[in-house]
């Protein structure tokens, strides 16, 4: 198992981290547990020696079934990590008292990597409103925390503010081949290298979407090399990039687990011509764009509640995977924020620097979800 080391924290972490938020199911909606401890076993057995569960994860029943499966093992042949909802503190004591509720449930005494957990800019006001920083900084003195940091969802300015703030241990990003100019981006994993953060990395394989392409998307890579999958591929380019360290993998059946174990086992770096299909099959997918929306949200707020970003979102990548569900879903959603409320009043157009038709684009949402819904 490829395992790289974080030399700011003098640890090394296997390059597979074990994402606990997709265990497979049974009818009644539980935690296949005999499963999910087999897929957890036979990942450890290869050297996976990072696993990432979370408060919220298969509605808090993940916590408390990971600590079971890892009392099983000796307590310093793993990273366990976890992370602070913050949507749930409202009050500065609210931190201390869910981070012992997590330690209970895992039934551990501490913390290797705790997250502040899906940070954006409301969340980030929140936790400085609140010092909920030196709350966390005392558990780790304590040595109940081993390494603090945070997970990130939104603009790249908010990822700058937050990893700037502190000297974090380390942080966690959604990044793959797809998402380089979203969110953190390519502009937030460099950033990540200058202020030597090591990176962990979540939605490699843009949830599942990679890993589902249309077959004449898919034929750009298995032509290729068709003894590799899809999933390889996505987790290759991420691991290419030297300072990721764990590439998380919320992994829901037992192929998968081989699959990836696979993958990491005699890792490879994806070379120059590989790197230029992928390059390749980026083009093809952006491509399929419906309309050049580049979420930067200058058209918002709508004065009738559209989220006109999230709508253009869910309708551009139905048609770049391949995946009419994605609108379906993603539109159902939004609720009062969907295409249907639009007024056609144009205030957006005015503010939008793509000059898109947004008016227009917005009738034509709600008529490719009526033909699917």
């Amino acid at each position: 198992m490829e395992k790289r080391k974080m030399n700011k924290l003098d640890a090394i972490t296997s390059l597979l981290g074990f994402g606990c938020m997709r265990f497979p199911m049974n009818e009644d909606g539980s935690i296949n547990e005999k499963l999910s401890e087999e897929m957890i076993d036979y990942a450890i057995s290869q050297g996976v020696n990072y696993i990432d569960t979370a408060y919220p994860y298969h509605d808090g029943d993940s916590e408390p079934f990971v600590g079971k499966v890892l009392n099983k093992y000796d307590r310093k042949d793993f990273f366990l990590a976890t992370k602070l909802p913050v949507w749930n503190v409202e009050k500065q004591e609210d931190v201390l008292r869910i981070f012992n509720e997590q330690l209970e449930r895992l039934d551990k005494d501490y913390v290797d990597f705790y997250l502040l957990h899906a940070l954006d800019k409301s969340k980030w006001d929140k936790v400085l409103e609140l010092d909920v920083l030196s709350v966390v900084e005392e558990l780790q003195r304590q040595g109940k925390i081993k390494y603090l940091g945070f997970s990130f969802h939104d603009t790249y300015d908010v990822f700058e503010e937050i990893l700037t703030y502190r000297d974090w241990d380390f942080c966690q990003i959604q990044y793959n081949y797809m998402d380089t100019v979203i969110q953190a981006g390519d502009k937030g994993y460099q950033l990540t290298c200058e202020r030597n953060v090591p990176l962990v990395i979540m939605e490699p394989i843009k949830g599942g979407s990679l890993t589902r392409l249309p077959k004449d998307l898919a034929s750009i890579l298995t032509d290729y090399d068709s003894s590799k999958s899809l999933a390889s591929w996505a987790l290759r380019w991420v691991a290419s990039h030297n300072n990721v360290k764990v590439i998380l993998s919320g992994m829901s059946d037992y192929q998968q687990v081989e699959d990836n174990i696979q993958t990491f086992k005699q890792f490879k770096p994806l070379n120059d011509e590989e790197m230029a299909v992928i390059s390749h099959l980026h083009d093809e997918i952006i491509s399929r764009q419906k309309n050049g929306c580049t979420a930067c949200s200058y058209c918002m707020p709508c004065p009738f509640g559209v989220n006109i970003p999230k709508n253009f979102q869910y309708w551009n990548e139905a048609s770049m995977y391949g995946n009419p569900e994605r609108l379906k879903n993603g539109y159902q959603s939004l609720k009062e924020a969907a295409a249907e409320y639009c007024k056609q009043c144009g205030a957006c157009e005015k503010m939008c620097p793509q000059h898109i038709s947004i008016r227009e684009d917005l009738k034509q949402i709600i008529k490719d979800y009526q033909k699917i819904k």
